[in-house]
This record gives structure tokens, sequence and C-alpha cells, in this order.
């Protein structure tokens, strides 16, 4: 294989042979679009990570640091919005790059675009393990053996910090369990997916507000003073507060903007793609991060950012004021509400699976095989309902989060860079959403989303090298040979 294959493109007419010839139904409209967007947003951020971010780095500017991480992911969101209207396909940015850059880029942020939609679910499926025993606790059922809710690794730490000897072995169920209540959801149908995923929104949109709503009868000003601490070195050398630790903040809060972008693998479950993607696609990242702000500061003007709680801080603010009753209603809303994350990127991972089989970068028999009834890719969806599901019984959630980040980072990074390329190499192309000032916009976020990767620690970086050293190696393994682009030439 020369240079020169690695770089070629797929034709944007072929993208509109696969809107001609696609299977899947047109079924969504511009606010269950919006919905998606949303129901993908919402979710393990807002309601665990907050804590976190509160708490060791920012304090009550929490706030700025939404801010700045809402503000880099929109600038993807535009990048993403243009490349929508012009290819209205599913895909993501898997889809774009192969039109714009070539094959094996493309190939590249689709293999990478696994660990934003996998990942993703299984620290989601985590997550909502801790939420789902949290609520049995305060159900009264008290006693639940700890190898049945705990991956091996987090099971060890747990004995040691009790002084008991580590169980032989440990497996979080609830999480494997409710990955594939999700799968069996997914196989039916997009529509009865889409219906079940705006119930779902509503009633975590509710609790948000609720949270907003309540907790400002409960705000003391004084807890928000001084609004950024002063920065704080521990002896470890790592930085607290201050300017820094916003910035640090933002790059932890950026896992609670992760899925926006999965309103752009819809598109051909679309109704009309070309003007309701982009709307999809903006509006619900505005509203996540204006809702997300709100929320940061009631919690920060409720208890003091010291006192907040790491493992559930939103729950934990009502419960401290004597409110267990609020404590109780956002359990049960963060319960369902988590449900809508992990079905959305399951769903939009089974469309990219979808997209590259259709290229043949993928054994179509498998990733391309739609249900004859339902008319969805039912194997893909189930092989990855199981592969989400043993990472989710046996991974720790921190491992999984930053493996998520980085991926997601490296595919808005690349989209950006991907949109200013198509902008100066097809100008005359038909643009039915024009991102103004597109080259400030796009080298903005390219350097915004960079910089956040190399944020990240070493190890992982490590796995992320690892991953993507397996996906080269099935590129030009399989990949490269059974490309229809491949057997055209």
């Amino acid at each position: 294989m020369n240079l020169q294959q690695l770089f070629r493109k797929k034709p944007l007419a072929a993208y509109n042979d696969d809107i001609q010839t696609s299977q899947l139904k047109r079924t969504l409209g511009k606010w269950e679009l919006t919905a998606i967007g949303v129901g993908a947003v919402i979710g393990g951020g807002i309601f665990v990570l907050t804590g976190v971010a509160a708490n060791q780095y920012a304090g009550p500017a929490l706030a700025l640091s939404f801010i700045l991480a809402g503000t880099g992911c929109l600038l993807a969101a535009f990048c993403y919005a243009e490349f929508a209207s012009i290819l209205p396909v599913s895909g993501s940015a898997y889809a774009y790059s192969y039109g714009t850059i070539g094959e094996f880029f493309a190939w590249f942020i689709g293999w990478n675009l696994i660990l934003e939609y996998m990942m993703g679910a299984t620290t989601v499926a985590v997550s909502w393990s801790k939420y789902f025993v949290k609520l049995l606790h305060l159900s009264g059922i008290q006693h639940i053996p700890a190898w049945l809710i705990n991956d091996p690794f987090t099971a060890k730490e747990e004995a040691l910090k009790l002084g008991i000897p580590p169980p032989s072995f440990s497996i979080n169920l609830p999480a494997a369990i409710i990955v594939w209540a999700v799968t069996s959801i997914l196989v039916r149908g997009i529509k009865e997916s889409a219906k079940t995923n705006n119930i779902i929104v509503a009633v975590k949109v509710a609790a948000v507000l609720f949270v907003i709503a309540a907790g400002v009868a409960y705000i003391n000003p004084l807890n928000w003073q001084p609004f950024i601490p002063e920065r704080v070195v521990d002896p470890a050398g790592v930085s607290h507060y201050g300017i820094s630790g916003v910035v640090t903040a933002a790059g932890l809060v950026f896992f609670a903007f992760i899925g926006f972008d999965a309103v752009s693998t819809q598109s051909q479950e679309a109704v009309n793609p070309t003007k309701d993607i982009p709307f999809a696609i903006i509006t619900s990242l505005v509203i996540c991060t204006t809702l997300y702000i709100l929320v940061s500061l009631t919690l920060t003007g409720m208890t003091r950012y010291t006192d907040l709680d790491l493992g559930a801080p939103v729950a934990s603010a009502f419960s401290g004021l004597g409110l267990n009753w609020a404590s109780l209603l956002i359990t049960i809303a963060a319960v369902i509400g988590l449900i809508s994350v992990m079905l959305v990127m399951l769903l939009s991972q089974t469309r990219i699976f979808l997209n590259m089989a259709k290229d043949g970068l993928l054994p179509a028999k498998l990733f391309g095989a739609i249900h004859p009834h339902f008319k969805t890719p039912w194997k893909s969806t189930i092989l990855l309902g199981f592969l989400s599901s043993v990472i989710a019984a046996f991974t720790p959630i921190e491992k999984a989060t930053k493996m998520t980040s980085i991926g997601t980072l490296f595919a808005f990074a690349m989209i950006c860079l991907a949109v200013l390329i198509l902008r100066k190499t097809q100008p005359a192309l038909h643009r039915p959403f024009r991102v103004k000032y597109l080259p400030v916009i796009a080298l903005t976020g390219f350097v915004f989303n960079l910089l956040l990767m190399f944020s990240l620690d070493q190890s992982t970086w490590l796995r992320l090298l690892v991953w993507s050293f397996s996906g080269v190696l099935i590129y030009f393994l399989y990949s490269a040979k059974h490309s229809k682009l491949n057997k055209k030439e």
C-alpha cells in the first residue's frame, strides 16, 4: 500500500448513495434529536464530578470551570454542525473525516470513537450502579455483599480500608445488568428507544431544575467567599484552587459534556437532517451548559465547598441540610436519568459501526446486519452490549472515565481540523449551516482540546497508544484490503 492510498477519500456522491439505500427509518424530529443530545450529556458528570471538582480544585468557581469546558465543547459543536449539514449521514466524526482527509485518518477517528461511546457507556453503567446501591440503602436494604457490587480492583481497595481479606471473586453485577437492559431496548428499534429516552430526559431535567429551584432557598452567600480560593500546593506537588485549579477542574468536568456529538450519529434517522442536526447539537449543548452553571452555583451556595461529598454531592448537599426526602428524590432521578446516557452512547456506537461496515472497513455480516423486523443493527448492538457489560463488571470507574475523555478530546480536535480543511479545499460546496469566523473557531477548538489531552496522566496516554496501535494493525491486516475504495481501485 502506498501513501496515496492511505489518504483516499470517500466521494461525496457515495454519501448520497448511502442516504438513498439506508434501511434505517427517518423518524426523529429536531426536538427528539435535541432530547438525545441532552440525554447523552446530563448524567454522571453533574451527579458525580461536581463534588470532586469543587471540593479539591475550583471551590465556588466551579461555575467558571463549567463555562470554560462548555466553551471548548461549543467550538467543536459548531464544527460538528457544519459537517452534519454537508454530510447528513450517520458516523459522526468518522464519516466527516472519510470525505475530507482520507481513509486511514477516518479509520483512526472511528477506532478512537469507541473510547468515547463504548467506554462512556461503561463509565455511566458503573456510576449508575453506585447510585442504585445508594437507593437500596436509602430504602432500608443495607446488607449487600460487597463482591456483588464492586469490580475486583475496587473490592480489593475497599477490603484493605476495612482491614479484611479481599474476596476471591468480585463483580459489579448491577452495572452489567443495566447494560443488558439498555441493549434490549436498542435492539427493538430507534423510535422505541427515542420514546424511552424522551421520558427519561424529562425526568432527569426535572430533577436538575428541582435541585436549582429547591436549593435556592438554602443558599448562603458566605459559602461563595472567596469565590476563587487561594492557590494551595499539596505535599505531592499537586495544585489546588486558584486560577490553575479552575482550569484543572475544567478538564475534570469535561466528562460532563461528553455526548452532544452523539446527535450527529443519528443523521440517517432524522426527518430533516441538514437543518435539525445542527439545531439539536448546539441547542442541547447550550441547554446543558446553562443547567450545569446554575447547579454548580446552587450546590456551592448550599454547602461549603470543602464539605461537599465526593461520591454523591447533589444528594448529600440536601441530606446535609436535613432534607432527606429531597436526597431520595434526587437519587431516584439519577438512577433513572443515567439510563438515557447509556442508551444514547450505545446507540451512537452501533451507528458508527454500521457506517464503517458499509465502507468495507468492518465485516458487514456482523456490523452491517439489519434486523428484518426492527430495522436496527441488531448483531452489533448485542456484541456491543456484551463487551460493555463485561468491562463495566470488572473495570474501576476512574480508568474508564479517563479513557473516555482522551478518546473524545482526540475526536473533537480532529473534527475541528477536518472542517477547516474542507472549507479550504472545497469552498464552493453547499453548506446549509455555515459557521462564521470558522478559521478562528476551528483553530481555537483544535488547540483547546489538544491542551486538555495533554493535561491527562501518562498511564492514560499509554493506554491510548496501545489502543491506537491495535487499531492500526487491524486497519492494515483487514480494513485496507476490504475497503470498498480499494476494490474500486
